[in-house]
């Protein structure tokens, strides 16, 4: 297969070298899906939302899973090459500045940000995961140039991960070098406030200015 353009939205800040806040939606969203809550960051970041190349039953997604939880992990890798290479091209087009990218993503949308930290660990400045899963069933070894910032925020009562998984999960980002705050709410599949309060505070502790 060859690589495809993703449709996407870009919101520059206006403000000369800023950080630009990258946007991956869950299963059914769009590339406006997560656009209100990029609010909350400030309007100093330059926002880049994309939609994912991918439809089940109709519904947007970034990879292909052969079943609920169960990840197409050949597809997730074409699919992650895919999206870093126009995230690259973008950049030039755009003009914003490549080592102040922040992933943030839920979901389906924090799944193949995660996937970009494990393949490509020297391209983003930081990511925010909410409701994050394991990318890969055998996380590759890193060496990290710097220990890069990651937040996690996860659902106690979440019926679709596994949170013993997560705990593993997180673990081996934490063992590959990453500097991960992850959290545990008492919530299911769904953001709250507690989420985007939490992630804000990281955020602007991380990459305040």
């Amino acid at each position: 297969m060859e690589f495809q353009s993703l449709k996407y939205i870009y919101q520059p800040s206006g403000k000369t070298n800023a950080y630009t806040l990258l946007l991956l939606h869950g299963t059914g969203g769009n590339e406006t899906d997560l656009l209100s809550l990029a609010e909350h960051y400030g309007h100093e970041v330059n926002v880049f939302s994309l939609r994912g190349n991918v439809t089940e039953s109709g519904m947007p997604r970034f990879f292909k899973r052969l079943g609920m939880g169960v990840f197409d992990e050949a597809d997730l890798t074409f699919r992650t090459d895919e999206m870093v290479a126009f995230i690259k091209e973008l950049s030039v087009k755009e003009g914003f500045n490549l080592e102040k990218l922040v992933a943030l993503g839920y979901s389906n949308g924090a799944n193949i940000a995660g996937a970009t930290l494990v393949k490509y660990p020297d391209l983003l400045a930081g990511a925010i995961l909410f409701r994050p899963m394991q990318p890969f069933k055998s996380m590759p070894l890193l060496a990290l140039k710097e220990a890069k910032p990651v937040f996690a925020t996860s659902g106690k009562f979440d019926p679709t991960v596994d949170p013993t998984a997560t705990v593993i999960y997180m673990s081996a980002l934490k063992k590959a070098g990453f500097d991960v705050e992850d959290h545990f709410l008492s919530t299911s599949h769904n953001l709250t406030k507690e989420d985007i309060q939490l992630s804000v505070d990281w955020f602007v502790k991380n990459f305040g200015e």
